[in-house]
């Protein structure tokens, strides 16, 4: 074997070794880019889930479909930034159910990489259910007669003369790839209960 064989031979190792770690490079960034793609679907879909139901809840506030059995301006029991009970007719049955929305506790969620996600809990009659959809704030402004002055909270007695609230919620991954979290974030300004109106 001459001279010219193993310069051969050595060329090829050392282009065959080039095109191997451009080729690992290359499928490390393709497999980033597909997370945090698939990272950022999630987010939208998560947040998708939580608004519509938030809305709709929300939105029936202090409705009843037997108008005799509940007060509309008495329809929110309990007010606080990230914690609200109200009461509707869930159902649509005539009879008025307790409905609260809260953020639960840091301790509550310790198995996912995300130290800030939160469980969102939504409780009708007592019946809490949990979802963990990576959401990382729900907090509620409240507005009464005054307009652009939030009111002071916990609001604790009905009526609270609450008309309107500010949602705010930001929905994180709950794993990341690196340190970098994809996130979602969502502000309703102003939603009111037309219910809350019928005094």
């Amino acid at each position: 074997m001459g001279f010219a064989s193993i310069i051969d031979v050595l060329g090829s190792i050392a282009i065959g070794g080039f095109l191997m770690l451009t080729l690992f490079r290359m499928n490390s960034a393709s497999a980033e880019n597909t997370y945090h793609y698939t990272g950022e679907l999630t987010v939208q879909e998560s947040m998708v889930s939580i608004v519509k139901l938030l809305e709709y809840d929300f939105r029936k506030i202090g409705y009843c479909e037997d108008p005799t059995k509940l007060t509309p301006s008495k329809a929110i029991t309990y007010a606080d930034t990230s914690d609200i009970t109200f009461l509707y007719d869930v159902d649509f049955d005539g009879d008025v159910d307790v409905v609260r929305y809260y953020l639960g506790p840091a301790s509550d969620l310790t198995e996912t990489p995300n130290p800030d996600d939160r469980m969102l809990y939504r409780s009708v009659n007592g019946n809490s259910v949990a979802a963990n959809l990576g959401v990382t704030r729900f907090y509620i402004t409240y507005y009464g007669y005054v307009v652009g002055t939030p009111l002071d909270v916990p609001i604790t007695a009905a009526p609270t003369g609450i008309l309107s609230m500010q949602i705010d919620i930001r929905v994180e991954n709950t794993a990341a790839f690196g340190d970098e979290y994809r996130y979602a974030y969502w502000r309703q300004v102003r939603l009111s209960s037309r219910n809350l109106y019928n005094r």
